[in-house]
């Protein structure tokens, strides 16, 4: 039986360069949300075609502007253009589960919660490398010293934010260092949050682009930068 999607929230979903994997994330997608917005910063590839054919809406950037600009635009969006009370930030690459998406959604709201983060920490499926154990820990560390909040996983792309919460966000950051960025700036806003256990999907084609090494790279980077 087929569950019946949620109406009130909206996926945003960054887009650079992901035609292999893209229009089955959508499609996965929209079994459970009926609002799919994909934010194509900028592909080489027919990203933005395959979602928009899947059924997702397609905002583009002409160029390459980075994750933390793409997510903005998609929030802008859904602040202007939609009246939905609910958005949930979710990844292109097929590493996160659609089914935990709406887990979030429903405690946000069985709660009275405005932040739902994900750690990949709080599962014990999740198995990140050595390196991104390390620099994860490091940034989830340096994110409690600056911020207050006692989270376990500070650079997990599944979170969950209400309208409010989305109103407060401005992110200037443009490199990896855009989610202590959001991280810091919800924060200040002092509205009920907490974490929850996500499971992320390692799966062959993430490994085969070298996702996670990368990203710890990037992370350690931006880390080191501020």
């Amino acid at each position: 039986m087929s569950p019946t999607p949620v109406d009130d929230a909206w996926l945003v979903v960054p887009l650079y360069n992901e035609a292999t994997v893209i229009g089955d994330v959508i499609t996965e997608a929209l079994r459970y949300f009926s609002h799919v917005v994909c934010i194509d910063d900028g592909s080489a590839d027919d990203s933005a075609a395959i979602a928009q054919s899947a059924g997702a809406i397609v905002v583009q950037h002409p160029i390459n502007l980075g994750q933390g600009a793409a997510l903005q635009t998609g929030f802008d969006y859904v602040l202007i253009k939609t009246t939905g009370q609910y958005v949930v930030t979710f990844d292109a690459d097929g590493q996160h589960d659609p089914v935990e998406a709406v887990a979030m959604v429903e405690r946000a709201k069985r709660d009275d919660l405005a932040i739902i983060y994900g750690s990949r920490f709080l599962d014990k499926r999740t198995k990140p490398g050595l390196l991104k154990r390390i620099v994860l820990k490091t940034a989830t560390l340096m994110t409690r010293l600056t911020t207050g909040l006692k989270l376990t996983d500070a650079h997990n792309g599944l979170r969950c934010l209400r309208r409010d919460a989305l109103s407060a966000i401005r992110i200037r950051q443009d490199g990896m260092a855009h989610a202590s960025e959001i991280v810091s700036q919800l924060a200040r806003t002092k509205l009920p949050w907490t974490e929850m256990p996500v499971h992320i999907r390692y799966t062959d084609y993430s490994r085969s682009k070298g996702q996670s090494l990368l990203n710890s790279v990037n992370i350690l980077v931006d880390l080191i930068m501020r």
